[in-house]
Protein backbone atom coordinates (compact mmCIF):
# COMPACT_ATOMS: atom_id res chain seq x y z
CA UNK A 1 0.00 0.00 0.00
CA UNK A 2 1.16 3.56 -0.73
CA UNK A 3 1.55 5.54 2.80
CA UNK A 4 3.20 8.34 1.57
CA UNK A 5 0.91 11.10 0.19
CA UNK A 6 1.41 12.32 -3.42
CA UNK A 7 0.75 15.71 -4.52
CA UNK A 8 0.52 18.35 -7.48
CA UNK A 9 -1.57 21.35 -8.94
CA UNK A 10 -4.62 20.68 -10.96
CA UNK A 11 -3.72 23.44 -13.69
CA UNK A 12 -6.65 22.61 -16.37
CA UNK A 13 -9.78 20.04 -16.59
CA UNK A 14 -11.78 18.96 -19.55
CA UNK A 15 -14.75 16.80 -19.30
CA UNK A 16 -17.41 15.70 -21.63
CA UNK A 17 -20.61 13.72 -21.13
CA UNK A 18 -24.34 12.65 -23.08
CA UNK A 19 -25.99 16.50 -21.93
CA UNK A 20 -23.25 17.93 -20.07
CA UNK A 21 -20.57 18.73 -23.10
CA UNK A 22 -18.47 21.05 -21.43
CA UNK A 23 -16.40 21.71 -17.77
CA UNK A 24 -18.33 25.26 -17.77
CA UNK A 25 -21.91 22.82 -18.36
CA UNK A 26 -21.03 20.36 -15.42
CA UNK A 27 -20.17 23.13 -13.06
CA UNK A 28 -23.12 24.80 -13.76
CA UNK A 29 -25.51 21.34 -13.68
CA UNK A 30 -23.79 20.92 -10.36
CA UNK A 31 -24.34 24.71 -8.77
CA UNK A 32 -27.97 25.14 -10.64
CA UNK A 33 -29.04 21.79 -11.70
CA UNK A 34 -29.42 23.47 -15.40
CA UNK A 35 -28.33 21.20 -18.62
CA UNK A 36 -28.03 22.73 -22.22
CA UNK A 37 -31.22 23.11 -24.26
CA UNK A 38 -29.25 21.29 -26.67
CA UNK A 39 -26.17 19.43 -26.74
CA UNK A 40 -23.89 17.26 -29.31
CA UNK A 41 -24.52 13.88 -29.09
CA UNK A 42 -20.67 12.80 -29.94
CA UNK A 43 -17.93 15.11 -29.39
CA UNK A 44 -15.93 16.37 -32.42
CA UNK A 45 -12.38 16.80 -31.15
CA UNK A 46 -10.88 19.60 -33.44
CA UNK A 47 -7.39 17.70 -33.48
CA UNK A 48 -8.20 15.17 -35.46
CA UNK A 49 -8.52 16.04 -39.00
CA UNK A 50 -12.15 15.41 -40.40
CA UNK A 51 -12.02 12.54 -42.13
CA UNK A 52 -10.37 10.62 -39.18
CA UNK A 53 -12.71 12.64 -37.10
CA UNK A 54 -15.63 10.65 -38.90
CA UNK A 55 -13.99 7.64 -38.16
CA UNK A 56 -12.70 7.76 -35.06
CA UNK A 57 -15.19 5.79 -32.57
CA UNK A 58 -16.62 7.31 -29.52
CA UNK A 59 -13.95 6.48 -26.97
CA UNK A 60 -11.50 8.17 -28.75
CA UNK A 61 -13.43 10.85 -29.92
CA UNK A 62 -14.65 11.86 -26.07
CA UNK A 63 -11.00 11.33 -24.97
CA UNK A 64 -9.52 13.66 -27.38
CA UNK A 65 -12.22 15.86 -26.83
CA UNK A 66 -11.34 16.20 -23.12
CA UNK A 67 -7.79 16.03 -23.11
CA UNK A 68 -7.88 18.85 -25.71
CA UNK A 69 -9.53 20.90 -23.33
CA UNK A 70 -7.99 20.13 -20.30
CA UNK A 71 -5.03 22.00 -22.30
CA UNK A 72 -6.25 24.36 -23.40
CA UNK A 73 -7.61 25.43 -19.97
CA UNK A 74 -4.00 25.36 -18.43
CA UNK A 75 -2.59 27.09 -21.36
CA UNK A 76 -0.15 23.81 -21.96
CA UNK A 77 1.52 23.12 -25.64
CA UNK A 78 0.24 19.88 -26.34
CA UNK A 79 2.99 18.61 -28.30
CA UNK A 80 5.20 18.39 -24.75
CA UNK A 81 3.00 16.91 -22.13
CA UNK A 82 3.23 12.83 -21.06
CA UNK A 83 0.02 11.44 -21.20
CA UNK A 84 -1.63 8.73 -18.92
CA UNK A 85 -4.99 7.28 -21.15
CA UNK A 86 -7.16 5.07 -18.43
CA UNK A 87 -10.24 3.20 -19.50
CA UNK A 88 -12.34 0.72 -17.98
CA UNK A 89 -13.28 -1.35 -20.70
CA UNK A 90 -11.80 0.40 -23.88
CA UNK A 91 -13.90 0.31 -26.81
CA UNK A 92 -16.59 -2.37 -25.96
CA UNK A 93 -18.53 -1.89 -28.44
CA UNK A 94 -15.80 -2.26 -31.56
CA UNK A 95 -14.78 -5.43 -29.30
CA UNK A 96 -18.27 -6.87 -29.70
CA UNK A 97 -18.21 -6.72 -33.46
CA UNK A 98 -14.69 -7.85 -33.56
CA UNK A 99 -16.43 -11.33 -31.38
CA UNK A 100 -19.25 -11.73 -33.32
CA UNK A 101 -17.62 -11.02 -37.12
CA UNK A 102 -14.55 -13.87 -35.51
CA UNK A 103 -17.87 -15.94 -34.56
CA UNK A 104 -19.62 -15.38 -38.05
CA UNK A 105 -18.12 -14.30 -40.70
CA UNK A 106 -14.02 -13.69 -40.17
CA UNK A 107 -12.86 -12.14 -43.78
CA UNK A 108 -15.43 -9.60 -43.28
CA UNK A 109 -13.46 -7.94 -40.16
CA UNK A 110 -13.27 -3.98 -41.26
CA UNK A 111 -9.42 -3.13 -40.38
CA UNK A 112 -10.13 0.16 -39.08
CA UNK A 113 -12.39 -1.62 -36.70
CA UNK A 114 -9.51 -3.80 -36.13
CA UNK A 115 -7.25 -0.74 -35.64
CA UNK A 116 -9.40 0.67 -32.97
CA UNK A 117 -10.00 -2.40 -31.02
CA UNK A 118 -6.65 -1.80 -29.24
CA UNK A 119 -6.79 -0.41 -25.28
CA UNK A 120 -4.64 2.35 -26.51
CA UNK A 121 -5.92 3.38 -29.74
CA UNK A 122 -7.16 6.86 -28.22
CA UNK A 123 -3.44 7.85 -26.58
CA UNK A 124 -2.08 7.05 -30.26
CA UNK A 125 -4.61 9.00 -32.15
CA UNK A 126 -3.58 11.58 -29.10
CA UNK A 127 -0.06 11.16 -30.11
CA UNK A 128 -0.62 11.90 -33.60
CA UNK A 129 -2.47 14.63 -33.74
CA UNK A 130 -0.80 16.39 -30.84
CA UNK A 131 2.54 15.83 -33.21
CA UNK A 132 4.07 14.94 -29.69
CA UNK A 133 6.65 12.00 -29.07
CA UNK A 134 6.36 12.75 -25.04
CA UNK A 135 5.29 9.00 -23.63
CA UNK A 136 2.20 8.38 -22.81
CA UNK A 137 0.65 5.25 -20.61
CA UNK A 138 -2.59 3.46 -20.79
CA UNK A 139 -3.98 1.76 -18.16
CA UNK A 140 -6.99 -0.41 -17.38
CA UNK A 141 -7.65 -1.35 -13.74
CA UNK A 142 -11.69 -2.14 -13.58
CA UNK A 143 -13.86 0.21 -11.49
CA UNK A 144 -10.31 1.53 -10.34
CA UNK A 145 -9.05 3.00 -13.40
CA UNK A 146 -9.44 6.56 -13.33
CA UNK A 147 -7.68 6.28 -9.51
CA UNK A 148 -4.85 3.76 -11.13
CA UNK A 149 -5.03 6.49 -13.49
CA UNK A 150 -4.27 9.46 -11.70
CA UNK A 151 -1.61 7.41 -9.47
CA UNK A 152 0.39 6.70 -12.25
CA UNK A 153 0.28 10.66 -13.55
CA UNK A 154 0.84 11.99 -9.81
CA UNK A 155 3.59 9.66 -9.20
CA UNK A 156 5.25 10.65 -12.47
CA UNK A 157 4.85 14.56 -11.01
CA UNK A 158 6.78 12.97 -7.78
CA UNK A 159 9.28 12.08 -9.53
CA UNK A 160 10.29 15.40 -11.80
CA UNK A 161 8.02 15.19 -14.58
CA UNK A 162 6.87 19.02 -15.02
CA UNK A 163 3.08 18.57 -16.32
CA UNK A 164 1.10 15.28 -17.09
CA UNK A 165 -2.15 14.99 -19.11
CA UNK A 166 -4.23 12.31 -17.36
CA UNK A 167 -7.14 11.32 -18.78
CA UNK A 168 -10.53 8.93 -18.03
CA UNK A 169 -13.32 7.93 -20.55
CA UNK A 170 -15.57 5.22 -21.14
CA UNK A 171 -18.30 4.17 -23.67
CA UNK A 172 -21.78 2.39 -23.89
CA UNK A 173 -21.15 -1.24 -23.83
CA UNK A 174 -23.25 -3.89 -26.39
CA UNK A 175 -23.72 -7.51 -26.67
CA UNK A 176 -23.01 -10.63 -24.73
CA UNK A 177 -20.25 -8.43 -23.37
CA UNK A 178 -22.67 -5.59 -22.21
CA UNK A 179 -24.61 -7.71 -19.61
CA UNK A 180 -21.20 -8.95 -17.56
CA UNK A 181 -19.48 -5.36 -18.29
CA UNK A 182 -22.08 -2.95 -18.25
CA UNK A 183 -21.39 0.34 -19.38
CA UNK A 184 -23.86 3.53 -20.15
CA UNK A 185 -23.73 6.49 -22.42
CA UNK A 186 -20.56 7.95 -23.52
CA UNK A 187 -18.37 9.75 -20.78
CA UNK A 188 -14.80 11.29 -20.53
CA UNK A 189 -12.92 13.57 -17.59
CA UNK A 190 -8.82 14.96 -17.88
CA UNK A 191 -6.89 16.72 -15.98
CA UNK A 192 -3.57 18.60 -16.27
CA UNK A 193 -1.39 17.88 -13.26
CA UNK A 194 2.12 19.93 -12.50
CA UNK A 195 3.99 19.73 -9.58
CA UNK A 196 4.29 23.77 -9.13
CA UNK A 197 1.81 26.75 -10.46
CA UNK A 198 -1.39 27.75 -10.37
CA UNK A 199 -4.49 25.43 -9.38
CA UNK A 200 -5.64 23.89 -6.63
CA UNK A 201 -3.56 21.60 -4.60
CA UNK A 202 -4.36 17.96 -5.00
CA UNK A 203 -3.39 15.24 -2.21
CA UNK A 204 -3.87 11.60 -2.76
CA UNK A 205 -2.97 8.60 -0.76
CA UNK A 206 -4.26 4.88 -0.76
CA UNK A 207 -6.28 3.26 1.90
CA UNK A 208 -6.99 -0.17 2.37
CA UNK A 209 -10.06 0.05 4.08
CA UNK A 210 -12.16 3.53 3.10
CA UNK A 211 -15.32 3.62 1.34
CA UNK A 212 -15.81 5.39 -1.77
CA UNK A 213 -17.98 8.60 -1.53
CA UNK A 214 -21.63 8.41 -2.03
CA UNK A 215 -22.51 9.85 -5.27
CA UNK A 216 -23.32 13.74 -5.92
CA UNK A 217 -25.50 15.30 -8.48
CA UNK A 218 -22.82 14.65 -11.63
CA UNK A 219 -21.97 10.87 -10.26
CA UNK A 220 -26.02 10.09 -9.94
CA UNK A 221 -26.23 12.21 -13.54
CA UNK A 222 -23.67 9.84 -15.32
CA UNK A 223 -24.06 7.25 -13.08
CA UNK A 224 -24.52 3.82 -15.79
CA UNK A 225 -21.06 4.85 -17.16
CA UNK A 226 -18.14 2.62 -15.76
CA UNK A 227 -15.74 5.71 -15.34
CA UNK A 228 -18.48 7.03 -13.12
CA UNK A 229 -16.44 6.49 -10.24
CA UNK A 230 -13.44 9.35 -11.13
CA UNK A 231 -16.71 11.40 -10.74
CA UNK A 232 -16.41 12.79 -6.93
CA UNK A 233 -13.03 13.94 -7.66
CA UNK A 234 -14.67 16.52 -10.26
CA UNK A 235 -17.00 17.26 -8.04
CA UNK A 236 -14.82 18.73 -6.00
CA UNK A 237 -12.90 20.52 -8.17
CA UNK A 238 -16.37 22.33 -9.10
CA UNK A 239 -16.72 23.06 -5.26
CA UNK A 240 -13.58 24.55 -5.33
CA UNK A 241 -12.09 22.14 -2.41
CA UNK A 242 -13.01 19.03 -0.26
CA UNK A 243 -12.56 15.89 0.14
CA UNK A 244 -13.46 12.22 -1.66
CA UNK A 245 -12.99 8.67 -1.87
CA UNK A 246 -12.36 6.97 -5.22
CA UNK A 247 -12.41 3.24 -5.77
CA UNK A 248 -8.87 2.24 -6.34
CA UNK A 249 -9.43 -1.54 -6.50
CA UNK A 250 -11.35 -4.46 -4.95
CA UNK A 251 -9.22 -3.59 -1.57
CA UNK A 252 -8.66 -0.52 -1.82
CA UNK A 253 -9.23 2.95 -2.28
CA UNK A 254 -7.73 6.86 -2.87
CA UNK A 255 -8.14 9.08 0.04
CA UNK A 256 -8.23 12.58 -2.44
CA UNK A 257 -7.92 16.11 -0.80
CA UNK A 258 -8.61 19.45 -2.81
CA UNK A 259 -6.88 22.63 -1.39
CA UNK A 260 -7.71 25.65 -3.26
Amino acid sequence: MMAQVLSAHVQGVGFWCKGLPSWETARAFIAEGSTPESAPARPAPQLLAPNERRRAPETVAVALEVALAACHAAGRDIATLPSVFTSTHGDLAITDYMCRTLAEDPTSLSPIRFHNSVHNAAAGYWTIGAGTHAPSTAISALHGSFAQGLIEAMVQVATGTEAVLVVGYDSQSTGPLGRVSRSEGLLGGALVLTGAGDGPRLHISIEADGTPSPPGALQRFAAGNAMAPMLPLFELLAAGGGDCVLEASAHSTLRTVLAP
